[in-house]
């Protein structure tokens, strides 16, 4: 079980138990099925997910995008000023790690942007990974980014208030604060516009999340 289906059974299972607790009142039992039978559809959609994109074409398309970022990363390096504290930010779920392919523990770095970190890595851009996963997953996350390559400079998780903060917000108030450290967000690479949006970096590079068929 990937973590954001693991994760997405938290919430059904939350929605599951609100309903029958609710069923205690008569006149409240049908909705209560209701909801049950809503959420084990919502449960079905996310676990098929994967099933319906077809994983050499995501390698490829996510292969286009990096040998974009690849040269205007090497720019960027290479006219780096004295002292100059370059980063670069990145989504995790299907941008760093194979979320939705990866059926295994740790799950497998998402090579095309494995590659890209690497090279920043390697010529001493700082890595900081920021994610809607909220924070009783931050060290399993990092345990994972790290087995797989990545140097993490920081990992932004959720805390408690931001689970009920808009995600665009979230991630960019936390590129703020990266930037509040002294970094030039030389670039931010994730799949969502939520991952993108709200600026404080110098380019963004969207990989595919096929109309958000990819967590």
């Amino acid at each position: 079980m990937t973590p954001g289906t693991w994760l997405h059974r938290i919430s059904v299972t939350a929605v599951a138990v609100a309903a029958l607790a609710g069923a205690a009142a008569p006149a409240q039992a049908a909705t209560a099925q209701a909801a049950t039978a809503q959420a084990a559809t919502a449960q079905a959609a996310t676990e098929s997910a994967a099933t319906t994109v077809d994983y050499a074409t995501w390698q490829q398309d996510c292969q286009s995008v990096m040998d974009q970022a690849l040269p205007y990363l090497k720019s960027r390096v290479a006219a780096a000023k004295p002292g100059e504290k370059q980063a670069i930010v990145f989504d995790i779920d299907n941008t760093t790690l194979e979320t939705d392919f990866g059926f295994s523990w740790p799950q497998p770095a998402n090579k095309p942007v494995l590659d890209v970190a690497e090279y920043a890595q390697e010529h001493g851009v700082s890595l900081f990974f920021v994610t809607a996963r909220p924070g009783i997953l931050y060290l399993p996350t990092e345990y994972n980014l790290e087995h797989d390559g990545y140097d993490v400079s920081g990992l932004y998780v959720r805390g408690l208030l931001d689970l009920f903060k808009d995600v665009a917000a979230y991630k960019t108030a936390q590129r703020v604060d990266i930037e509040n450290k002294g970094y030039d967000i030389i670039a931010n690479i994730g799949n969502s516009a939520t991952d993108l949006s709200g600026g404080h970096a110098d380019r963004t590079f969207k990989l595919p999340d096929y109309d958000g068929q990819l967590s």
